[in-house]
Protein backbone atom coordinates (compact mmCIF):
# COMPACT_ATOMS: atom_id res chain seq x y z
CA UNK A 1 0.00 0.00 0.00
CA UNK A 2 1.04 3.49 -0.43
CA UNK A 3 2.92 4.85 2.36
CA UNK A 4 2.76 8.84 3.81
CA UNK A 5 3.78 10.31 6.76
CA UNK A 6 1.78 13.44 8.21
CA UNK A 7 2.93 16.92 7.72
CA UNK A 8 1.86 20.08 5.98
CA UNK A 9 -1.43 20.09 7.73
CA UNK A 10 -2.41 16.09 7.82
CA UNK A 11 -3.58 15.07 10.58
CA UNK A 12 -5.72 12.34 12.38
CA UNK A 13 -8.32 12.65 14.28
CA UNK A 14 -11.04 10.23 15.82
CA UNK A 15 -11.60 7.47 12.78
CA UNK A 16 -10.89 9.98 10.36
CA UNK A 17 -7.30 11.13 8.15
CA UNK A 18 -7.32 13.72 6.31
CA UNK A 19 -3.80 14.57 4.15
CA UNK A 20 -3.26 17.82 3.16
CA UNK A 21 -0.43 19.88 1.36
CA UNK A 22 2.31 17.98 -1.17
CA UNK A 23 1.07 14.57 -0.16
CA UNK A 24 -2.58 15.15 -1.00
CA UNK A 25 -1.16 15.43 -4.78
CA UNK A 26 0.85 12.69 -4.26
CA UNK A 27 -2.05 10.79 -3.49
CA UNK A 28 -3.40 12.24 -7.28
CA UNK A 29 -0.44 11.10 -8.90
CA UNK A 30 -0.74 7.64 -7.87
CA UNK A 31 -4.20 8.04 -9.05
CA UNK A 32 -6.01 6.61 -6.06
CA UNK A 33 -9.78 6.35 -6.19
CA UNK A 34 -12.40 6.37 -3.49
CA UNK A 35 -12.42 2.80 -1.13
CA UNK A 36 -8.74 2.39 -2.07
CA UNK A 37 -6.61 1.83 1.24
CA UNK A 38 -3.09 3.53 1.85
CA UNK A 39 -0.97 4.21 5.39
CA UNK A 40 -0.39 7.10 7.17
CA UNK A 41 2.21 7.38 9.36
CA UNK A 42 2.30 9.52 12.10
CA UNK A 43 6.35 9.71 12.68
CA UNK A 44 6.59 8.63 15.69
CA UNK A 45 6.20 4.75 14.97
CA UNK A 46 2.35 4.44 14.59
CA UNK A 47 0.79 3.23 11.26
CA UNK A 48 -3.03 4.05 10.55
CA UNK A 49 -4.11 1.57 8.10
CA UNK A 50 -7.26 3.71 6.11
CA UNK A 51 -9.49 3.74 3.17
CA UNK A 52 -9.96 6.86 0.55
CA UNK A 53 -13.59 8.23 1.17
CA UNK A 54 -13.54 11.98 -0.74
CA UNK A 55 -11.39 13.60 -2.45
CA UNK A 56 -11.05 17.59 -2.43
CA UNK A 57 -9.07 19.82 -4.74
CA UNK A 58 -6.31 20.43 -1.75
CA UNK A 59 -7.07 17.46 0.28
CA UNK A 60 -7.90 13.81 0.88
CA UNK A 61 -10.06 12.40 3.74
CA UNK A 62 -9.68 8.91 4.89
CA UNK A 63 -11.31 6.24 6.92
CA UNK A 64 -9.04 5.10 9.61
CA UNK A 65 -9.94 1.03 10.48
CA UNK A 66 -6.95 0.02 12.29
CA UNK A 67 -3.80 1.37 13.88
CA UNK A 68 -0.53 -0.53 15.19
CA UNK A 69 2.72 0.03 15.46
CA UNK A 70 5.17 -0.15 12.52
CA UNK A 71 6.43 -3.22 12.30
CA UNK A 72 9.77 -1.70 10.67
CA UNK A 73 10.77 -0.12 13.62
CA UNK A 74 14.40 -1.74 15.63
CA UNK A 75 14.18 -2.57 19.36
CA UNK A 76 17.24 -1.02 19.35
CA UNK A 77 17.82 3.24 18.41
CA UNK A 78 20.90 3.32 16.72
CA UNK A 79 22.98 6.77 15.98
CA UNK A 80 24.89 6.71 13.10
CA UNK A 81 28.33 9.29 13.93
CA UNK A 82 30.14 9.61 10.49
CA UNK A 83 33.00 12.19 9.78
CA UNK A 84 32.01 14.12 7.09
CA UNK A 85 32.69 12.52 3.51
CA UNK A 86 33.13 14.87 0.84
CA UNK A 87 30.95 14.94 -3.06
CA UNK A 88 27.59 12.83 -2.43
CA UNK A 89 28.47 10.21 -0.44
CA UNK A 90 26.76 11.46 2.43
CA UNK A 91 23.65 11.21 0.87
CA UNK A 92 24.05 7.52 0.10
CA UNK A 93 25.23 6.91 4.07
CA UNK A 94 21.77 8.90 4.59
CA UNK A 95 19.77 6.54 2.46
CA UNK A 96 21.18 3.34 3.06
CA UNK A 97 21.34 3.72 7.10
CA UNK A 98 17.78 4.50 7.00
CA UNK A 99 16.69 1.89 5.17
CA UNK A 100 18.44 0.02 7.51
CA UNK A 101 17.08 0.85 10.90
CA UNK A 102 19.20 4.11 12.10
CA UNK A 103 17.51 6.26 14.60
CA UNK A 104 19.64 9.50 14.08
CA UNK A 105 22.43 10.20 11.94
CA UNK A 106 25.03 12.51 12.83
CA UNK A 107 27.90 14.29 10.44
CA UNK A 108 31.31 15.87 12.30
CA UNK A 109 34.31 17.21 11.00
CA UNK A 110 37.88 15.17 11.83
CA UNK A 111 40.94 15.38 11.57
CA UNK A 112 41.31 14.01 8.45
CA UNK A 113 38.12 15.11 6.81
CA UNK A 114 38.55 16.49 3.08
CA UNK A 115 34.76 18.23 3.03
CA UNK A 116 34.26 21.74 4.69
CA UNK A 117 31.20 23.15 4.29
CA UNK A 118 31.37 26.87 3.37
CA UNK A 119 29.73 29.38 6.34
CA UNK A 120 25.73 29.84 5.54
CA UNK A 121 25.64 26.61 3.59
CA UNK A 122 24.17 24.50 6.66
CA UNK A 123 21.13 24.81 6.71
CA UNK A 124 20.72 24.52 3.11
CA UNK A 125 22.32 21.31 3.32
CA UNK A 126 20.33 20.09 6.02
CA UNK A 127 17.52 20.25 3.94
CA UNK A 128 18.74 18.17 1.34
CA UNK A 129 19.93 15.66 3.91
CA UNK A 130 15.84 15.80 5.74
CA UNK A 131 14.58 15.19 2.22
CA UNK A 132 16.47 12.39 1.80
CA UNK A 133 15.51 10.24 4.90
CA UNK A 134 12.62 11.02 4.10
CA UNK A 135 11.95 9.51 1.10
CA UNK A 136 14.73 6.36 2.30
CA UNK A 137 12.21 6.16 5.36
CA UNK A 138 8.94 6.16 3.08
CA UNK A 139 10.56 3.78 0.82
CA UNK A 140 11.75 1.30 3.69
CA UNK A 141 8.22 1.20 5.45
CA UNK A 142 10.00 2.83 8.99
CA UNK A 143 7.81 4.44 11.25
CA UNK A 144 9.46 7.40 11.90
CA UNK A 145 11.67 9.96 9.71
CA UNK A 146 15.37 9.48 10.97
CA UNK A 147 16.74 13.09 12.07
CA UNK A 148 19.92 14.13 10.04
CA UNK A 149 22.25 16.60 11.60
CA UNK A 150 25.70 18.45 11.92
CA UNK A 151 28.04 18.48 14.50
CA UNK A 152 30.67 20.94 15.43
CA UNK A 153 33.44 18.80 15.88
CA UNK A 154 34.45 15.10 17.24
CA UNK A 155 34.18 15.56 20.83
CA UNK A 156 30.45 16.37 20.32
CA UNK A 157 30.19 13.03 18.31
CA UNK A 158 31.51 11.26 21.35
CA UNK A 159 29.76 13.01 24.05
CA UNK A 160 26.33 11.57 21.89
CA UNK A 161 27.71 8.14 21.85
CA UNK A 162 28.86 7.85 25.40
CA UNK A 163 24.62 8.42 26.20
CA UNK A 164 23.96 5.22 24.70
CA UNK A 165 24.12 1.80 26.08
CA UNK A 166 26.63 1.23 23.27
CA UNK A 167 29.18 3.07 21.94
CA UNK A 168 30.76 1.83 19.26
CA UNK A 169 33.91 3.46 17.78
CA UNK A 170 34.99 1.41 14.36
CA UNK A 171 39.20 1.63 13.85
CA UNK A 172 41.03 -0.46 11.52
CA UNK A 173 44.19 -0.92 13.29
CA UNK A 174 45.39 -1.60 17.41
CA UNK A 175 43.82 -3.04 20.29
CA UNK A 176 40.17 -3.43 19.71
CA UNK A 177 37.15 -6.15 20.13
CA UNK A 178 35.21 -7.52 17.76
CA UNK A 179 31.76 -6.22 16.77
CA UNK A 180 30.47 -9.16 18.25
CA UNK A 181 32.16 -9.60 21.10
CA UNK A 182 30.97 -6.12 21.91
CA UNK A 183 27.37 -7.11 21.34
CA UNK A 184 27.43 -9.66 23.18
CA UNK A 185 28.95 -8.56 26.14
CA UNK A 186 26.50 -5.50 26.57
CA UNK A 187 23.01 -6.35 28.22
CA UNK A 188 19.66 -4.82 27.34
CA UNK A 189 21.02 -3.03 24.76
CA UNK A 190 18.08 -0.34 23.79
CA UNK A 191 19.88 2.60 22.27
CA UNK A 192 23.56 1.77 19.97
CA UNK A 193 25.95 4.60 18.50
CA UNK A 194 28.39 3.63 16.02
CA UNK A 195 30.93 5.94 14.90
CA UNK A 196 32.64 5.92 11.44
CA UNK A 197 35.55 7.76 10.16
CA UNK A 198 36.09 10.11 6.72
CA UNK A 199 37.80 9.12 3.42
CA UNK A 200 41.30 8.64 5.40
CA UNK A 201 40.06 7.00 8.45
CA UNK A 202 40.84 8.49 11.96
CA UNK A 203 44.50 9.57 13.28
CA UNK A 204 46.01 7.91 16.09
CA UNK A 205 44.99 10.42 18.18
CA UNK A 206 41.59 10.52 17.93
CA UNK A 207 41.18 6.59 18.52
CA UNK A 208 43.40 6.84 21.53
CA UNK A 209 40.87 9.70 22.59
CA UNK A 210 37.93 7.31 21.87
CA UNK A 211 39.35 4.59 24.17
CA UNK A 212 40.18 7.23 27.06
CA UNK A 213 36.28 8.16 27.23
CA UNK A 214 34.96 5.08 26.85
CA UNK A 215 33.83 4.54 23.65
CA UNK A 216 34.33 0.39 22.80
CA UNK A 217 37.27 0.78 19.81
CA UNK A 218 35.69 -2.36 17.31
CA UNK A 219 36.90 -4.19 14.35
CA UNK A 220 35.16 -4.79 11.06
CA UNK A 221 37.00 -7.89 10.30
CA UNK A 222 40.26 -7.70 7.95
CA UNK A 223 38.78 -5.95 5.49
CA UNK A 224 39.19 -2.09 4.81
CA UNK A 225 35.48 -0.60 3.68
CA UNK A 226 35.19 2.68 2.02
CA UNK A 227 33.57 5.60 3.91
CA UNK A 228 30.18 5.02 2.85
CA UNK A 229 30.00 1.37 3.39
CA UNK A 230 31.54 0.91 6.80
CA UNK A 231 28.57 2.90 8.65
CA UNK A 232 26.02 0.48 6.53
CA UNK A 233 27.76 -2.41 7.21
CA UNK A 234 28.39 -1.92 10.98
CA UNK A 235 24.54 -1.24 11.82
CA UNK A 236 23.41 -4.23 9.72
CA UNK A 237 25.86 -6.01 11.50
CA UNK A 238 24.05 -4.47 14.80
CA UNK A 239 20.47 -5.50 13.43
CA UNK A 240 21.03 -8.92 13.07
CA UNK A 241 22.86 -9.53 16.10
CA UNK A 242 20.33 -7.97 18.26
CA UNK A 243 17.32 -9.97 16.22
CA UNK A 244 16.07 -6.60 14.23
CA UNK A 245 17.06 -8.42 10.80
CA UNK A 246 15.10 -11.72 12.08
Amino acid sequence: MPRFFLSGGSNVAGGTALIAGEDAKHVKVLRLRIGDRLILCDGKGTDYHCSVTRMSGESVECEVFESKPCIAEPSVKVQILVGLPKGDKAETIIQKCVESGADEIWFFPSERCVMKLRAGTEDKKLERFQKIAEEAAKQSGRGIIPRVGLLKDIAEAFNRANATDLPLFMYETGERQTLREAVESAENIRTAAIITGPEGGFEPFEAELARRVGLRICSMGPRIFRCETAPVAALSALMYATGNMD
